[in-house]
């Protein structure tokens, strides 16, 4: 490396044929996964699908029984100590002591860490601010709504500043109001450059939260990389939506007849185009509509929604 040059960010997590076996059944199936330093990281299965599995490997509670997993470097069995300074992890089900204070609860854990005494007072108020629980400091945590303890929570795994949280199901029944103010916490979170890797089955919050997702299925890698990517590996190619000023069963005809249209439907009004491959420039469509004779209102490409797209690469199938 010469004077100049800085040196390349290690993966915050890396896993190479990750396996995990209970007995015969296979939880992990050589599950290879790369998030990186800063990602917001949606981490999308069904029930059984290995999900919590990995998080717990990468948490350093489970071994792996084939592969590696490293942390920021680290591997998760031979420096299973460095990782767990690294990290910060929230089951989606955590015990609470109910008849503690919030602040002694957090103090008690922060003493875990080895956080000085001195220190360890402004460390608490300073993730309780983080979580806007700053009003609750003396309340009983049994007196808590779960939305609040959920927060909690997150203070805790945050007491001792990790770089990469893990986060299974944070937002696992809370009601909407909750449910937001936790994806809020998690973006500002990700602007003081945490990594976040989020399991959730709330998809569309997930979509409009993370810049990258991984779709595992019986312990395999579906798919990982940004939402828009999955088109690539679907059949159905591109959609689009085209609107006319009048006489749309005539322009659903004209693209019907078009070689590049391998489906075109009427829909409320509009024609919904799906076109035969991702590489073909779609500006014929208002070029067909045009020369047809037809006034083009609007033409716009369809947004695939992650519900959409877990549902169509996944079979809903467990181990």
């Amino acid at each position: 490396m010469t004077p100049n040059e800085t040196p390349e960010k290690v993966p915050a997590v890396q896993t190479e044929n990750l396996t995990r076996l209970y007995g015969s059944m296979t939880a992990l199936d050589t599950l290879n996964l790369t998030v990186n330093q800063g990602d917001l990281f949606g981490f999308i299965g069904s029930n059984g699908a290995g999900k919590t599995t990995t998080l717990r490997i990468l948490a350093t509670f489970l071994a792996p029984s084939q592969g590696t997993a490293r942390v920021l470097g680290h591997d998760v069995v031979r420096d299973a100590d460095a990782v767990r300074h690294v990290i910060g992890y929230m089951p989606d089900f955590f015990g609470v002591y109910k008849d503690m204070e919030v602040t002694e609860y957090l103090d008690f854990f922060g003493a875990c860490y080895k956080i000085p005494a001195a220190k360890r007072e402004k460390t608490v108020v300073d993730v309780l601010e983080l979580v806007g629980l700053s009003e609750k400091q003396g309340a009983l945590i049994g007196a808590l709504s779960r939305g609040m303890q959920q927060r909690l929570g997150l203070a805790r795994v945050l007491i001792h500043d990790p770089q990469l949280l893990l986060l299974d199901e944070p937002a696992s029944g809370l009601d909407p109001r909750a449910r937001i103010e936790v994806m809020a916490i998690l973006q500002e979170l990700q602007r003081l450059g945490k990594t976040i890797i989020i399991s959730s089955h709330i998809l569309s919050e997930l979509q409009t939260l993370c810049n990258r997702v991984a779709i595992i299925e019986k312990g395999k890698m579906i798919y990982t990389g940004p939402v828009q990517g999955v088109r690539d590996q679907l059949d159905a190619g591109c959609v689009y939506w085209v609107t006319v000023r009048d006489n749309a069963p005539q322009a659903l005809e004209l693209l019907k007849a078009h070689p590049s249209v391998t489906e075109a439907e009427a829909v409320d009004g509009q024609v919904k185009v799906t076109l035969k491959d991702h590489a073909v420039d779609p500006r014929f469509l208002a070029e067909t509509i045009v020369h047809g004779g037809l006034t083009l209102t609007g033409l716009w490409e369809d947004e695939l929604g992650l519900e959409e797209v877990f549902l169509r690469v996944t079979r809903g199938e467990t181990q």
